[in-house]
């Protein structure tokens, strides 16, 4: 069986507006079928707090719709608060798209 895979890519800054269309889109992907989600950071250079609790309660929704979300091309920045909030616990993150789908999409 193929899995749906939705390549997100993100930009800018991530706060509590850009975090709540997030969740609409993520919540239209699953709707969709989407089975995994991959959120492409590569253009993300910042990320607040209420962007922070977006991307949580985004990953709470792909769980109960029983899909898995990945992060991918995150900055230093990006890193470095995820690291401090031990999001890094939460979400797999991978270097880029091409180590995601040697990872990922490879064992599917």
């Amino acid at each position: 069986m193929k899995l749906s895979v939705t390549v997100l890519e993100l930009s800018g800054i991530i706060d509590g507006i850009r975090g709540n269309e997030l969740r609409r889109e993520i919540s239209g992907n699953l709707a969709n079928g989407a089975d995994i989600l991959l959120l492409d950071m590569k253009e993300v250079n910042f990320i607040d707090s209420s962007g922070l609790g977006a991307l949580v309660s985004a990953m709470q929704m792909v769980r109960n719709a029983n899909s898995k979300l990945f992060v991918c091309s995150i900055s230093d920045q990006v890193r470095m608060l995820f690291e401090l909030t031990k999001m890094d616990r939460v979400f797999q993150t991978f270097a880029d798209q091409d180590e995601f789908n040697r990872q990922v999409l490879a064992i599917q």
